[in-house]
């Protein structure tokens, strides 16, 4: 069986189209992320993940990918799981009482394991790192969990411990810090002008401190100081310089998705400048077909220390701690009733 492709997928719908299978078999993402678009039934989310799993050699640690934060960024909805809150109110909790502000985010984590894992999704996309600065665009905004980064640290820490306790892998996002952009980088380049020194003591700090994590995803954002003509997702300079060297992740590095405006050029060109920039993988969220096309044409098999990484991320998935569900909610639901 031929091996991995450098990108993940996502997919049109409900189920897989003919087309869809036929092209993951022959070219071979490493993994797959889903959307509301894809979340009709639980059971019908349960069977697309096994599809697509059985697309490229059927092993349950081939990853499945979610945003599944709370708040406004929450693809599986009620009434198939609870609404969960975002991290700003999270982090109101910490301010007011640490130790409890760290078990919601422990609990909240665990309970998204427990709705996740049981429809084959191994990987949720927390925690968000990023710092906000006063004045934050809504693309971050109520998604983070303060403007102090050893909250920030400390929360995140403690989303990533909850959803590893359930069996789950985090991904860190959005590195190296998506905190101070002012515009939607879905739809616009994000500029930051602070000082190196600047983003030392702030921005960068979360992921220092979780940088034994085995995944994190990229910014789309220009950081003047570092490189001021390519945004982090294609610059050399911000991976081996910060990522790879001040803050010392030697982890999988995947991109945010490779559709976003933020980034120049077209789906090809963007992609070259994933792979060229030292990121591991390309991340295609829409299931536009003539852009997976795109994608895949324009990514290389995983060899060398992106293989390494990949092949650590499948090796690192946890064994649930064995929790009582039921009684975690309760508790998780007392707390945030009262806060």
């Amino acid at each position: 069986m031929s091996e991995s492709k450098s990108f993940l997928s996502g997919c049109k719908g409900l189920s897989l189209t003919a087309d869809e299978k036929a092209f993951f078999r022959s070219e071979r993402p490493w993994g797959f992320i889903l959307f509301g678009r894809n979340i009709g039934e639980l059971a019908q989310v349960a069977d697309l993940t096994a599809e697509m799993r059985d697309c490229v050699g059927g092993d349950a640690t081939i990853p499945v990918l979610i945003d599944q934060e709370g708040g406004r960024v929450q693809r599986i909805k009620p009434p198939h799981v609870q609404q969960y809150p975002n991290a700003a109110a999270l982090g109101a909790i910490y301010r007011a009482d640490a130790e409890k502000g760290l078990r919601a985010a422990w609990l909240m984590s665990r309970l998204h394991a427990f709705d996740l894992l049981r429809l084959g999704i191994n990987v949720d996309c927390l925690p968000v790192l990023d710092v906000a600065v006063p004045g934050v665009h809504d693309v971050i905004g109520n998604r983070a969990y303060g403007q102090e980064p050893e909250i920030v640290s400390a929360m995140g820490k403690a989303a990533g411990e909850g959803l590893k306790a359930g069996g789950l892998l985090p991904i860190m996002k959005h590195m190296p810090g998506h905190g101070r952009t002012m515009v939607d980088s879905h739809h616009d380049l994000p500029v930051v002008h602070a000082s190196r020194e600047e983003l030392e003591a702030c921005d960068f700090i979360p992921f220092q401190r979780m940088k034994d994590e085995l995944m994190a995803m990229s910014a789309h954002i220009v950081f003047t100081a570092i490189d001021a003509d390519n945004p982090a997702t294609t610059s050399a300079k911000v991976v081996r310089d910060i990522v790879r060297g001040h803050m010392g992740f030697d982890g999988l590095l995947m991109s945010d998705d490779v559709s976003m405006n933020a980034l120049k050029g077209d789906i090809a060109e963007r992609s070259r400048g994933i792979i060229a920039a030292g990121l591991d993988m390309v991340l295609h969220c829409h299931g536009i077909m003539d852009e997976m096309i795109a994608v895949t044409e324009n990514v290389p098999p995983l060899a060398g220390d992106s293989l390494r990484r990949a092949n650590a991320v499948r090796a690192g998935f946890p064994t649930p701690d064995g929790a009582d569900e039921q009684a975690l909610r309760e508790e998780f639901n007392a707390m945030i009733a009262v806060a």
